[in-house]
């Protein structure tokens, strides 16, 4: 072979090569796919899901109501109908739907209809959103096995999934933030009052005494 043909052979292999790679790359990112969840504090929700091989982001936000784009005032106050909730994107090829609602019930009390630990009201409310009747499908199956495992009624719904509003940048990542901020507790870096505020909030006390052995996130 010459060296003319050689060096041809050598740019075709890597034409195939890097073509092979943009390939996988493209078929990767066809499987990210998005969970909405509302489970009270979103701070609480996302740091949670973070932890989780194979999410990619979880976001804060609001969802479910009637209000565009919406305040973290205006849903606090009520009226909104929003939840707070955190958009989850995943790898489906690293983490299942079903997985990551299976841990959400377990990081919950979806026995509360009226909030969720110390936080009251229709903005703190638990709730599953799903787009199409296989999610709907799947957030049944995994809703119906968290009732049968805790032996309760669940009262946490299915609900169609309305135009989803991220909060704004002072929310995301609230539980790993450096900013200082005035709490109840005196000032604090937000990351310090976020781990503060979880204690106070009794919310890792609630999972315990509910899943016991079975909650994902309690103290991690």
């Amino acid at each position: 072979m010459s060296k003319r043909e050689t060096l041809k052979s050598i740019a075709l292999a890597t034409m195939i090569v890097v073509g092979f790679m943009a390939q996988s790359k493209t078929a990767h990112a066809e499987n990210l796919q998005t969970l909405t969840v509302a489970g009270g504090c979103f701070w609480c929700v996302e740091a949670d899901f973070e932890k989780v091989r194979g999410v990619k982001e979880a976001v804060s936000g609001f969802t479910g109501g009637t209000v565009p784009n919406p305040s973290y005032k205006q849903v606090t106050s009520g009226g909104t109908g929003h939840y707070e909730a955190v958009q989850i994107t995943f790898d489906a090829d690293v983490v299942s739907r079903r997985t990551l609602l299976d841990l959400f019930f377990r990081s919950i009390d979806p026995t509360d209809a009226g909030g969720q630990f110390c936080d009251r009201g229709e903005g703190y409310r638990s709730a599953i959103f799903t787009s199409t009747a296989a999610e709907e499908k799947i957030a049944t199956a995994a809703k119906t096995k968290a009732a049968a495992d805790l032996g309760l009624t669940i009262v946490t719904p299915i609900l169609g999934a309305s135009e989803f509003y991220p909060a704004d940048a002072y929310h995301q990542d609230y539980y790993k933030g450096r900013q200082l901020v005035i709490t109840r507790f005196g000032p604090k870096r937000q990351a310090s009052a976020y781990t503060a505020y979880r204690e106070a909030c009794g919310r890792d006390a609630r999972v315990k005494e509910l899943w016991g052995n079975d909650a994902p996130f309690v103290n991690s």
